[in-house]
């Protein structure tokens, strides 16, 4: 519950932004009638009381209806909360610079809302965080003033209370990551942006779950369950579950030490391990929903001409598995090019590419996928480089494409099913 200190000096701040930009909105009376202040009405949970409302600043504040006049509480009750789709929890709308996170828990009454994080190595992440140098996370945002959320007025990291960071990987399931999200040096993946965006919109308890390994290609380690073999240029293409990756078409096949779908399987299981011990990774929970998937990959299969031929129905069959796997029917999709790839580009590049926008709901060729799968084109947001370089380790890069796939999350989710 939120002290009167800090509900006097949220509503002082309204009233300050609202005298200097004329602001209009909603006015809300405190329960006594000697305070009033504006804000749009974020979310209301009837059961618990909890209401969240967004200032003229962007600040999101957040207490309990006895805080405001009946008058008030009889409004919420009739109208109530804008409710997102895809899962069971309201989704805000975003102001056009993220505030600082309030520090305030989640409403641990609502289900952990999971997004699950795959790829290869750029979603694992190589965006470099400590330095002065160019392409340093802390000199892009102590000194270039870029993503002001992750600084607070002290110049230390902030941290949200309502978003937990995990990380795993490896056959023998290793844990690299488990805290809430913040920056603790090292290197990062898109999970910062798409945090902090989707713990700014989503009232409920929000868990990334990043589970992937660098070097992975759709077309052989990851492929979905279910997909058959297929010929290609005189050979014959591994199935799910098939060894080796190929073999000249008549020839009897020597299995290997690695089967077509094996880090998929590896990806998935670590990921349900997790959410079987949810109390361990997000402390205090007790249930959850896979909401969304998040895939940033490409770069080995564009390296192989019969893996790049299949790459838009292998991510069809990649969205059907996955949402199979996690009993999520209604969890959405967001997908991000390889940065270096420009829309016109030719070859596997281009296959790539056309693949990951064909299978975008509105690209219109796959209508199930309306307000169910969006593509974020990450060229203009690279600062230069490659995937396989991993954009030369610049952080602002990650940070890009990262804020620009939480964005088309949230666009996603309040779309409605």
């Amino acid at each position: 519950m939120m002290t009167r200190s800090r509900t006097q000096l949220l509503l002082q701040l309204a009233a300050a932004f609202l005298l200097v930009l004329g602001v209009q909105a909603r006015t809300w009376t405190s329960a006594d009638g000697s305070r009033t202040f504006d804000g749009e009405l974020q979310s209301y949970d009837a059961a618990s009381g909890k209401v969240s409302v967004t200032l003229p600043n962007g600040k999101r504040m957040n207490f309990t209806q006895d805080k405001l006049s009946a008058d008030d509480i009889a409004w919420l009750k009739k109208n109530g909360g804008r409710s997102g789709g895809g899962s069971s929890t309201e989704i805000g709308e975003l102001p056009d610079e993220l505030p600082d996170p309030d520090g305030e828990e989640a409403d641990m009454s609502k289900p952990v809302q999971v997004y699950i994080l795959m790829g290869q190595s750029n979603m694992l992440g190589a965006g470099r965080v400590s330095g002065s140098n160019e392409g340093a996370l802390e000199n892009a945002c102590k000194n270039k003033k870029l993503y002001p959320y992750l600084i607070d007025d002290a110049g230390n990291w902030t941290a949200r209370k309502d978003v937990r960071n995990v990380r795993v990987n490896g056959r023998t399931m290793r844990v690299h990551q488990n805290d809430w999200l913040t920056l603790q040096g090292g290197n990062i993946g898109p999970e910062i942006g798409i945090g902090h965006y989707l713990g700014h919109a989503v009232t409920a308890p929000v868990l990334i779950l990043k589970s992937c390994t660098g070097n992975r290609s759709l077309g052989w380690d990851l492929l979905p369950p279910g997909s058959k073999q297929y010929e290609f240029e005189g050979r014959i293409y591994a199935g799910y579950g098939e060894s080796p990756e190929s073999w000249a078409k008549g020839t009897e096949p020597k299995p290997i030490g690695w089967h077509a779908g094996l880090q998929y399987d590896v990806d998935i299981r670590n990921a349900k391990t997790v959410l079987a011990d949810l109390g361990t990774y997000y402390p205090g929970a007790t249930k959850y929903e896979v909401a969304g998937f998040f895939w940033w990959q490409g770069d080995k299969d564009f390296r192989n001409k019969a893996h790049a031929s299949k790459y838009e129905e292998n991510l069809m069959a990649l969205l059907a598995s996955l949402r199979k796997d996690f009993d999520a029917p209604e969890a959405k999709m967001v997908i991000a090019t390889l940065g270096q790839t420009r829309k016109d580009a030719g070859g596997t590049h281009g296959q790539i590419i056309n693949a990951m926008f064909n299978v975008a709901g509105e690209s219109g060729k796959y209508p199930e996928n309306k307000n169910k799968v969006a593509t974020v084109y990450s060229h203009p947001l690279s600062k230069g480089g490659s995937s396989s370089g991993h954009y030369g380790g610049n952080a602002e890069t990650y940070m890009n494409v990262g804020e620009a796939m939480g964005k088309a999350m949230v666009g996603l989710l309040s779309t409605g099913k």
